[in-house]
């Protein structure tokens, strides 16, 4: 039997540990690319390739909107729009802690570099309560990912 207890995972964009998270899927890490293309051709032969595409992190970061963190977003937003040659690439770590129900913990180390942000943040005004009106979500899209399990 496997069981897996979850929490107090963090979230590092550059040296920064995000604290200022909102609500529901707080950050999410996605990969679109495949890691390996096949071909196959006559007699069942069959080409695979490495494809570099497949490290490509699409990254979603939900968090309080003004707040702290969503101020540093918005100033690394503006030095890339203020100045695109000389910007510098953002870097991450995801660490989703896991453990066993035994006492021993993993950690589940996603390490991504190379981060641009994709989008500037929707911005909504709702007169019914609605509280993602309260939420910046920032997309970033990252070219490099390793993943660590230890």
């Amino acid at each position: 039997m496997s069981v897996a207890l979850t929490g107090k995972d963090t979230i590092i964009l550059d040296t920064r540990i995000l604290s200022d998270l909102a609500t529901g899927d707080v950050a999410n890490l996605e990969f679109p690319n495949d890691l390996v293309d096949a071909k196959t051709g006559k007699n069942g032969n069959t080409i695979f390739a490495f494809n570099a595409t497949g490290k490509v992190v699409n990254a979603t970061i939900r968090v309080i909107r003004a707040s702290a963190d969503d101020q540093y977003l918005n100033s690394r937003l503006y030095q890339y729009l203020n100045d695109p040659p000389s910007f510098v690439a953002i870097e991450a770590e995801m660490v989703k802690r896991v453990g066993d129900a035994a006492g021993n913990i993993k950690n589940d180390t996603y390490q991504i570099s190379g981060g641009l942000i994709s989008k500037i943040p929707s911005v909504k005004e709702n007169v019914e309560g609605d509280i993602e009106q309260a939420v910046s979500i920032w997309a970033i899209k990252f070219a490099n990912s390793d993943r660590r399990i230890g």
